[in-house]
């Protein structure tokens, strides 16, 4: 079997694929092994993606687990260039597999550091504000399952074990209105109150200061307990994963002019503050509490 010299985002969400169809099927490891006639061990390196699969060896635990349909069409793509180093999804169909990398990267990260000029990032909204944010025609349902799964993913950086978030946010998101004047207020606090996590950074690039590297978009930094790095890049219905050494090396560049002209995490904390007065004068600070 190949051996991956680096783990992918592909193979982590191939891997994850793997673990998530076997428990979906009620099958242990090994006696899902012993079905398609190998080593729990080697299934094993598979779910943690420390091993690529051969298309085969796919197949034969799809079959074996009855995985049919537009389920197993997703996975077996994903398998046809699992050890391909970048990955771009496409569209509506790509979104479960887009999501899956993301929350593979942030599982595995050691730091992440996000630029977001337009929006609150995603591990820092509270449920009105993300709710606001995904009220484009979804059905209610819809709109609350993926909410609940971003206040799940948030126990990545306030748990137990957090691990460090730094998050680059551009003035115009603080000011933009996403829902209404009391759900971005209380928007505005939760942020105060999580920037005093030891493990969270948040620092305020203001607007018109000039040319900055942040100004080419938005994008999140990986670094991985391995050791490597993911730069991750969302749209629309798309989004781009490159773990190539020079695009990281340039972004971690990027991150350090966006410092150049970012506010201070102490300045960014009081800015904050003062724009939740201003855009409401709501009553008590205990935001945080209530969303974590």
């Amino acid at each position: 079997m190949p051996k991956t010299d680096t783990v992918t985002p592909r193979t982590r969400t191939l891997a994850a694929s793997i673990r998530t169809v076997r428990k979906d099927a009620s099958f242990g490891l090994r006696e899902l092994a012993r079905r398609i006639g190998i080593s729990p061990q080697l299934l094993s390196q598979w779910e943690l993606g420390l091993r690529t699969p051969r298309l085969e060896d796919i197949t034969a635990i799809l079959g074996a687990l009855g995985v049919i349909g537009e389920r197993k069409e997703r996975i077996l793509a994903l398998a046809k260039g699992a050890a391909e180093p970048g990955w771009l999804t496409y569209g509506t169909p790509g979104i479960p597999q887009q999501l899956a990398a993301v929350i593979e990267c942030e599982k595995a990260a050691e730091l992440i550091v996000e630029w977001s000029p337009l929006g609150i990032p995603g591990l820092v909204q509270t449920p009105a504000y993300a709710r606001a944010l995904f009220s484009n025609g979804s059905s209610e349902y819809d709109i609350e399952q993926r909410v609940r799964l971003r206040m799940e993913r948030r126990r990545l950086i306030v748990g137990r074990e957090p691990t460090p978030f730094e998050a680059l946010i551009g003035e115009a998101a603080l000011r933009d209105h996403i829902g209404s004047p009391a759900t971005m207020a209380e928007q505005l606090r939760f942020l105060v109150e999580i920037a005093a996590f030891r493990t969270i950074s948040l620092r305020v690039v203001p607007a018109r200061c000039g040319w900055h590297p942040g100004i080419a978009g938005p994008f999140i930094l990986y670094s991985l307990v391995d050791k490597s790095a993911v730069v991750y890049f969302e749209h629309l219905s798309s989004g781009a994963f490159v773990p190539d050494d020079y695009d990281v090396r340039k972004y971690r560049a990027a991150i350090k002019g966006i410092h150049a002209v970012a506010m201070s995490p102490a300045e960014s904390t009081s800015f904050i503050a003062r724009l939740a007065k201003e855009t409401d004068d709501a009553e008590g600070w205990g935001v945080a509490e209530k969303h974590l």
